[in-house]
């Protein structure tokens, strides 16, 4: 896509240029679904109508519009994003599964690191007072991860206990 910026509209400013092939790119973004031909007919009726209010975006299309090199340089870009848009479509799913792999990378050196450090204040005394309040023996706890690991199985163990105690949530 980027290769074929530099051969086409060689008539037009860096500005202008710049600002119709990000148009463009949009376009065929949002109307992905449509063929190419679709979306160059779009785009001239809708310039041709904003000129004819004066109020378009590339006023200096007006000259420019019906001419078939600007036709042919249009039609290339447009081929170019739809095959981009595909290719990044099609390369999808990858995509997220790298994501999934890298989250869960994440969180397993979260993990380790967590392991590696001294529990936290406001740890040590939430556990001392889910310990007092649900009448558990405190044990050393080692690392934050530990810290973690212990509270959590705390309150799961006694929100089990509630819930089969008053019949889950359904009654509240």
């Amino acid at each position: 896509m980027y290769e074929i910026k530099k051969q086409i509209y060689l008539d037009f400013t860096k500005n202008q240029k710049s600002a119709l092939c990000n148009y463009l790119r949009a376009l065929v973004k949002k109307m992905c679904e449509h063929s190419i031909d679709e979306i160059w007919e779009y785009f001239v009726e809708d310039e041709k109508y904003y000129l004819e209010l004066n109020c378009s975006r590339f006023e200096f299309l007006s000259e420019s519009l019906d001419q078939d090199w600007f036709k042919s340089d249009t039609l290339k870009y447009l081929n170019e994003c739809k095959k981009y848009y595909d290719y990044k479509e099609k390369q999808r799913p990858i995509i997220e599964a790298n994501k999934a792999f890298e989250k869960k990378k994440r969180e397993f050196l979260k993990e380790i690191k967590m392991s590696k450090e001294a529990p936290t204040k406001k740890q040590l005394y939430y556990y001392e007072k889910l310990c007092k309040k649900y009448g558990i023996e405190k044990r050393e706890l080692l690392s934050k991860l530990d810290a973690r690991n212990e509270i959590d199985k705390i309150i799961n163990e006694h929100e089990n206990k509630n819930n089969i105690i008053w019949g889950g949530n359904d009654n509240t």
